[in-house]
């Protein structure tokens, strides 16, 4: 659990934006930043975004839905969510636990994810759900 990033308390309803601010999320964070986590998998290691989760109730849209757009891919179960202005990844659905959303820490307000240091990188490219699968 991360309280405090930088300069900056995590609070426990914590707003997030997109660059542009089209896009802003309100976060239900009572524990902090919880593991938060790179991954390797194609689009993650493209996008560079550190993320952490929480339930798919803990994230409500306050502005935006208008300009956020999807995207998926292979499977189809991951739901990656956009600014449309800016092109910033603000969420997602999540695939191994599709009843959380990943969301982009490097979007909440007054954190910046440099500040974390060093955090660890989750196996995408052997992910979990193929494991699964071909068992």
């Amino acid at each position: 659990m991360i309280k405090q990033v930088g300069p900056t308390a995590i609070q426990a309803k914590h707003l997030a934006r997109c660059h542009c601010g089209a896009v802003e999320l309100e976060l239900t964070l009572p524990d902090g930043i919880v593991e938060p986590r790179r991954c390797d998998c194609s689009i993650c290691r493209r996008k560079g975004a550190i993320v952490a989760s929480v339930p798919l109730s803990g994230i409500r849209i306050v502005r935006g839905q208008d300009v956020l757009r999807l995207y998926q891919f292979n499977t189809r179960t991951a739901k990656h969510y956009f600014c449309s202005v800016c092109g910033i990844h603000t969420h997602h659905q999540r695939r191994s636990n599709p009843q959380q959303y990943g969301y982009n820490v490097g979007c909440l307000d007054g954190v910046n994810p440099f500040d974390l240091g060093e955090v660890p990188t989750h196996d995408g490219v052997d992910h979990p759900a193929d494991r699964k699968a071909a068992m």
